[in-house]
C-alpha cells in the first residue's frame, strides 16, 4: 500500500482489517496513553503515547520506513500525531477514521485487558462533579458557581481547538498511565517486526 499524499489521509477500519487480511498490514501506532492502551488495543499495534511521539518524533523517523496508521479513541490524537510526524518529515502516514471506537463498531479484533473508563468519560466526570458541585456551593457561597462557567468555557474551547486541558492533566493520573512508555523499548518493538 503506497499512500498518495494528495489523498485523504483517512482509512477506513474495513480497509485496514482488509490490509491485514492480506498480509500487506501497515504499521500501526495507537498514540493512546498506556493506560487505554492496555485496556483494548488492536493486535500489533505499536503503543507510542502522543507526548512520546511528539518528544522523540526524530528519533521515531528512522524506524518508520513503511506505511503507517495512527489510532486513538476517536481519531483526534491520532490527527495530532499525523500533524506531529508530517512536520517532522515522514510520509505515509494515515489516520484510522473513527478510531478504536470505530474499530470495535466493525467487529475487527481486539486484544483486551483490564476495563476502565476511557478519557472522555473521565473528563465528563470531572467537569460535570465540578460543575454540579459550585452550583450547588454557589447557592450558599456568592461567586462559586463561577467556577462551573469556567470549565464549560474550557469545555467549549476544548471542543473548537480539539484539544483536552483537562484530559492531558487526567492523563497524568497513575490510573491513566500504565508502565511508562519508554521510547527505547519503542524502537526495540519497532525494530524487531519482521
Amino acid at each position: 500500500m503506497t499512500i498518495d499524499a494528495s489523498r485523504a489521509t483517512g482509512l477506513t477500519p474495513t480497509a485496514l482489517q482488509h490490509l491485514v487480511d492480506s498480509g500487506r498490514a501497515p504499521r500501526v501506532l495507537d498514540v493512546r496513553t498506556p493506560g487505554e492502551f492496555r485496556t483494548v488495543h488492536i493486535p500489533g499495534s505499536y503503543n507510542v503515547p502522543l507526548d512520546t511521539l511528539r518528544e522523540h518524533r526524530a528519533e521515531l523517523l528512522t524506524h518508520l520506513d513503511e506505511d503507517v496508521v495512527l489510532v486513538c479513541r476517536s481519531g483526534a490524537r491520532a490527527a495530532q500525531a499525523e500533524q506531529a510526524l508530517a512536520e517532522a518529515g515522514l510520509p505515509n502516514l494515515r489516520v484510522l477514521d473513527g478510531g478504536m471506537m470505530a474499530w470495535e463498531a466493525a467487529g475487527a479484533p481486539v486484544n483486551r485487558g483490564e476495563a476502565r473508563w476511557d478519557m472522555e468519560r473521565q473528563v465528563r466526570l470531572v467537569a460535570g462533579s465540578i460543575v454540579l458541585a459550585t452550583g450547588l456551593v454557589g447557592v450558599l457561597v456568592p461567586g462559586v458557581h463561577l467556577i462551573g462557567t469556567a470549565i464549560g468555557a474550557g469545555l467549549t474551547y476544548a471542543a473548537l481547538s480539539n484539544s483536552c486541558m483537562m484530559g492531558v492533566l487526567l492523563s497524568k493520573l497513575s490510573y491513566n498511565r500504565g508502565p511508562r512508555t519508554d521510547i527505547r523499548t519503542v524502537i526495540a518493538s519497532l525494530r524487531d517486526r519482521s
